[in-house]
């Protein structure tokens, strides 16, 4: 079986070493490794002589701070030529400590929510009728009224289900933009000129009619048609471009 130990303030290694660097006052971003190794290591021997038993991710985070102590002590190799600044070999520490700070603080903001919803008792429900002295309601109505007036519910209701079948409006598959651009190219297989109107048609909803405004837009981007409209706010009138360039129409 193990155990969970915490000493003091420290839940792992992490929590100490944050804790180590805070006190130094020192910079995350530029850690003193060969202070911060030594008290770090100091801490751990003060465990052992209070025969605290050390986990061992304790002991894995005690033998990276000292490589990294040793890889601090030796000059940085450069490549020929470059004189920009090697790698800084305690970037990946302080990247896991930017991280581990982030998920204390979001546990401690957990623990702070947790401890107020603590603090919030509520009531069960319970039946008051017995203290109101409201006495109870009864309808009077013989047994023939009460059939007449379900017979007439059940007929509304059926004549509301009738209305709902008769009238409801099945929704049309929604179609894309080169969907539309080839029924429109169909349609000029019988007509040399088509009106907008008549590609929107009556019937025709939001959906549809900006899909077919975009299918024409698209069109005209790739030449494929030429549109005119005579006046502002006009109708809009469409005819099919020729190989050759040159339409049924006039251009717009």
């Amino acid at each position: 079986m193990t155990y969970k130990v915490k000493i003091d303030v420290f839940e792992g290694p992490f929590d100490l070493l944050v804790f180590l660097i805070e006190n130094a006052e020192m910079s995350i971003y530029d850690i003193k490794v060969s202070e911060i190794t030594s008290q770090y290591v100091k801490y751990l021997e003060m465990m052992q002589e209070y025969n605290i038993e050390i986990t061992g991710e304790f002991m894995v985070l005690a033998a990276t701070l000292i490589e990294l102590k040793s890889k601090m002590l030796l000059p940085r190799p450069k490549a020929e030529g470059d004189q920009s600044m090697a790698e800084d070999p305690r970037n990946e520490l302080v990247q896991k400590l930017i991280e581990y700070k982030k998920f204390r603080a979001a546990a401690e903001g957990l623990e702070y929510q947790e401890e107020l919803a603590m603090q919030i008792h509520t009531k069960p429900q319970e039946d008051l009728a017995p203290y109101t002295m409201e006495p109870d309601e009864f309808i009077d109505l013989d047994l023939s009224q009460f059939v007449r007036a379900f017979n007439l519910f059940i007929q509304k209701k059926k004549k509301i289900e009738d209305i709902h079948k008769r009238y409801e409006r099945v929704e049309r598959e929604r179609i894309s933009v080169e969907d539309r651009m080839r029924q429109i190219k169909t349609m000029f297989d019988s007509k040399s000129r088509i009106s907008f109107s008549d590609l929107i048609g009556e019937h025709t909803d939001k959906y549809e009619i900006v899909l077919t405004f975009v299918s024409v837009l698209e069109m005209i981007r790739q030449k494929t048609i030429l549109v005119k409209q005579n006046m502002n706010f006009g109708e809009i009138y469409l005819t099919r471009k020729s190989k050759n360039g040159a339409g049924g129409e006039a251009d717009q």
